[in-house]
């Protein structure tokens, strides 16, 4: 079974673009490098050649991880989400125990999490702390400088 894997709307249509700008413009350069390079002939010496085919070969890559992503992907959107608890989609406005600092992320899938954003991973320590949560709960995050402690302000589903 396909393990399907949680993603915002906003997060499928960038991997939807990405996929088509590999396709439509990544390859067709690509291919026209080869072409060069092949104008150049022995291709035993032409580095030129090489390069362009190892470029050809992590493209094919990057566009299977994208195709695999989209075939996985569980399309949630926050605004669709309801409730009183901490989800997937979810805002959470957070309060920092130890310097009384509000915080807020929201819990996104693994590929589109962006730390400059506010935007963390399901799978994040955080994001793992907090699901299931309700506002008022408290719950504990264990982080490089030792354990931080928080309780959820808010759950927005924006």
């Amino acid at each position: 079974m396909v393990e399907k894997a949680p993603m915002t709307p906003e997060g499928y249509r960038n991997l939807q673009d990405d996929l088509k700008r590999c396709k439509a413009v990544e390859r067709p350069k690509i291919i026209k490098a080869i072409e060069v390079a092949l104008d150049h002939g022995d291709l035993s010496e032409n580095a030129e050649y090489d390069a362009a085919k190892e470029s050809q070969q992590q493209l094919d890559q990057r566009i299977k991880e994208i195709e695999d992503k989209l075939s996985r992907a569980q399309v949630i959107s926050p605004k669709d989400v309801k409730g009183d608890r901490v989800v997937f989609g979810a805002r959470v406005v957070l309060i920092d125990l130890e310097n009384d600092k509000t915080v807020s992320y929201q819990i996104v899938g693994e590929t589109e999490a962006d730390r400059a954003r506010k935007r963390i991973s399901i799978k994040s320590p955080m994001a793992r702390g907090m699901i299931g949560k309700t506002v008022g709960d408290m719950f504990y995050v264990q982080t490089p400088a030792g354990e931080r402690e928080y309780v959820i302000e808010e759950i927005l589903f924006e």
